[in-house]
Order: structure tokens, then C-alpha cells, then sequence
């Protein structure tokens, strides 16, 4: 198992979740919504923010974990889990 610390590559952990997340973001922004990245921990645990219509959307728990969460881990095996804060 990695953690942050351990990553192996060129780009800083934080900055490849970033990435991943500029690529999901416009299916988001379609529906008035958007995600904002708060943090990434040492556990492999990112935070995020879903604001605009996402944020209130009943939808939002998955498309989370089903869009967001899925992108992530598929990209970068340390993530771990996507939180909503």
C-alpha cells in the first residue's frame, strides 16, 4: 500500500487529483454543478465540496461515489475514498 508520502510519479499527489477532477467537471458544470477540492490526506481520503446544483442534489452521494470516486480511483490507486465536505 502507498500513502501521499509514497507516490510514486513525477506531479505531487494533490496536483494529479486535480487533474482527474478537470476532466469530470464538465459533466458536472452541465447540470449547474461543480466540485471543488479541499484536501488530500496522508490515508489516501480526499475532500471535496460539491457546490452549485450538486450540492443540494439528491443525486450528489452518487454521483460522488459512482463519478467521482471512480474516476479517482481508477487514475490514482491511493485514493482511497472521496468525501463530501
Amino acid at each position: 500500500m502507498y500513502n501521499v508520502r509514497q507516490w510514486k510519479g513525477v506531479k505531487h499527489v494533490k496536483e494529479r487529483v486535480q487533474e482527474v477532477l478537470d476532466k469530470v467537471r464538465p459533466s458536472l458544470q452541465a447540470d449547474g454543478g461543480d466540485v471543488q477540492l479541499i484536501d488530500v490526506g496522508e490515508d489516501g481520503v480526499v475532500k471535496v465540496r460539491l457546490v452549485g446544483a450538486c450540492g443540494g442534489c439528491p443525486m450528489a452521494t452518487l454521483t460522488l461515489k459512482q463519478g467521482i470516486e471512480r474516476a479517482l480511483k481508477a487514475e490514482i490507486p491511493q485514493v482511497k475514498e472521496v468525501v463530501n465536505v
